[in-house]
């Protein structure tokens, strides 16, 4: 989510412990646990509500929207077997197409 390695971690805890100061740091770290609790409880509770509304053979998973990331598209797209398309007609001539002007013969006078 937030794409930190664990290295990038532990100086955001130093850099924490130095600017907030050990006296303060314990309260501040129950405030974020409230504050996780309650985001948790928070996305629980709307999930239970659009269970209740929408009832519960509804697959949700169906509006993931990962699912129309474009290059997972073109992926399925370029694997998909391609029916083959029927051989071209040969084209049978009847005279002149209309429009068609006759070539030029110099003998025809």
């Amino acid at each position: 989510m937030f794409d930190i390695n664990s290295t990038e971690l532990v100086i955001l805890i130093v850099v924490a412990v130095v600017v907030i100061g050990p006296e303060r740091l314990p309260e501040y770290l129950r405030q974020l646990r409230r504050l996780i609790r309650q985001g948790r409880d928070l996305a629980l509770q709307g999930k239970e509500a659009l269970k209740r509304e929408v009832g519960p053979d509804v697959d949700l998973r169906q509006y993931d929207p990962r699912q129309y990331d474009p290059r997972r598209i073109v992926r399925d797209a370029l694997a998909e077997e391609d029916e083959p398309s029927p051989a071209p007609r040969p084209r049978v001539s009847s005279g002149p197409e209309p429009g068609a002007t006759a070539p030029f013969d110099p003998d025809a006078t």
